[in-house]
Formats: structure tokens, C-alpha cells, sequence
């Protein structure tokens, strides 16, 4: 697996990362039972399915929809405010994830 601490310059494990501690901070937050994570379990899930999409158009050998790329920046940045809002270490790892599958995300649209 990728470290989380390390950028990569391939989207797909970004992506994969990103979907991968987004999953696992939905899932930690889920075991605090705190009401005050409820917004971060979902922007989390969310951000998961997106980059999950993201990966399908990728691998289907078509050209990548920049609508779902721009939709999936979207999503992983506002994932990124909301983690890095607390106080575990996963939530801190899950927002850096986040911001760097958004910057590759918008790199794909511009490219």
C-alpha cells in the first residue's frame, strides 16, 4: 500500500489512497459513536464512491470525464476541511489524502 505521507505522481494509486483512508476514517468515526462526526463520515463515504468512480472512467478506456474529476476535487477538498477538523491521527492522514487527490483530480482536467 501507499504511504500516506508520500505524494505520488500517479493519479490511480492517489486516487486509490485517497479511497482507501477516506474508508477508514468513516470507519473510526463510526466506532467514536459521536454525533459530532457524522458530517466527516459522510463527506468520507462520499469521497470514497467518487474516487471509486473516478478509477472506473480512468480504467475504461475512454477519455476521462472532467466533469467527474472536477466533481471528485470538489468532493476530496471539501473531505479535506472536514477531517482535518479533528483530532486523530487517520482523520489528519484522510485530509492530506484528500488534498492530494484534489490537486490530481484538477491536474487531469487541465491536462
Amino acid at each position: 500500500m501507499t504511504n500516506p505521507s508520500q505524494t505520488s505522481s500517479d493519479p490511480t494509486s492517489t486516487l486509490l489512497d485517497c479511497m482507501r483512508l477516506c474508508l477508514q476514517c468513516a470507519n473510526e468515526c463510526v466506532d467514536r459513536a459521536s454525533k459530532d462526526l457524522a458530517n466527516c463520515i459522510k463527506l468520507c463515504q462520499i469521497c470514497a464512491d467518487t474516487c471509486a468512480l473516478c478509477l472506473k472512467c480512468m480504467s475504461s478506456g475512454v477519455p476521462v470525464n472532467k466533469a467527474v474529476c472536477t466533481a471528485c476535487a470538489e468532493v476530496c477538498e471539501a473531505c479535506a476541511v472536514e477531517c482535518s477538523k479533528g483530532q486523530g491521527g487517520t482523520m489528519q492522514q484522510c485530509a492530506e489524502a484528500c488534498r492530494r487527490c484534489a490537486a490530481a483530480c484538477r491536474e487531469m482536467v487541465s491536462a
